[in-house]
């Protein structure tokens, strides 16, 4: 009887504590950085880069059981600078800045206290319902940034986001005028300049956090579009390159996994992650 009263006590001890005998979180690595890019959340159209709200929550759930840590931009900014980062160090970031980062993202991040940057395309931030799916608003862009001092936006380019007629990216591609004639190099270079300038003005009248970094279009981008950059004030650019960041990453060539897929499931991007920090 002894025996069985002591079982019964170890038993209501496990329940009244359960995370008592827990392992404690793997460290996958330490001072490396894994950059998460998402998209779109929509919960009747899903495509290529657009999920569910549900998926996107039980992938951020899955990291925080598993013991990633998420950190803020400034603090990546830091890292890149020599700064410290926890281990298993995670940074999250959106592209295009659509509406749905507002209604579906942000307050699975304000809940979970998970930092985000969101790469804005600024040119319909003025008439949000215009593009063809709904923007950021100013309004809703302050809020966010208010409420957490972890939510930032960067530039996605002005009105750059798009195609030229030959099929290179508006951002890296020579235009031609309505007679033929191609752009002269000046004429392409202040193109670029003046509009990632716009960018930044535009969301540099939102909130009083710098204004530097940028995420390339398509992920197209060459060695005369980060110097070009460099030159309109943007001292970090993110690709679509997929790997983890280190120390000896360059600025301008940032690598992201992409998580925005409906076929990376919850437990998939840490499987993503880990092949990553093995050049897999």
């Amino acid at each position: 009887m002894q025996r069985a009263g002591l079982w019964l006590l170890v038993v209501v001890l496990l329940w009244l504590t359960p995370g008592i005998f827990q392992q404690a979180p793997l460290i996958v690595y330490k001072d490396r950085v894994s950059v998460i890019a998402y998209h779109h959340i929509d919960d009747q159209i899903v495509g290529d880069v657009t999920i569910k709200t549900e998926l996107f929550r039980e992938q951020l759930t899955d990291m925080l059981q598993r013991g990633y840590q998420f950190i803020s931009l400034s603090q990546f900014k830091a890292y890149l600078a020599g700064g410290p980062v926890p281990p298993n160090a995670v940074l999250v970031t959106f592209d295009d800045g659509y509406q749905s980062f507002y209604t579906r993202a942000y307050p699975i991040l304000k809940e979970l206290n998970i930092p985000a940057v969101n790469f804005v395309i600024t040119k319909d931030i003025d008439q949000p319902l215009r593009s063809l799916l709904p923007s950021l608003s100013k309004d809703q862009i302050r809020q966010m940034t208010q409420e957490m001092a972890g939510i930032d936006v960067q530039c996605h380019t002005d009105s750059l986001h798009d195609r030229a007629p030959n099929g290179g990216a508006l951002f890296t591609t020579k235009l031609p005028n309505d007679q033929g004639v191609v752009e002269t190099e000046q004429q392409f270079e202040q193109r670029i300049i003046d509009d990632t300038q716009l960018c930044r003005k535009k969301l540099g009248e939102l909130y009083n956090r710098p204004i530097d970094s940028f995420a390339y279009p398509f992920g197209i981008y060459d060695a005369k579009s980060a110097e070009l950059l460099n030159r309109s004030g943007i001292q970090y650019a993110y690709t679509t390159v997929s790997g983890v960041a280190s120390r000896d990453t360059d600025p301008m060539q940032i690598p992201r996994i992409n998580a925005g897929s409906p076929f990376v499931k919850a437990n998939s991007l840490n499987n993503l992650i880990i092949q990553r920090l093995h050049g897999l």
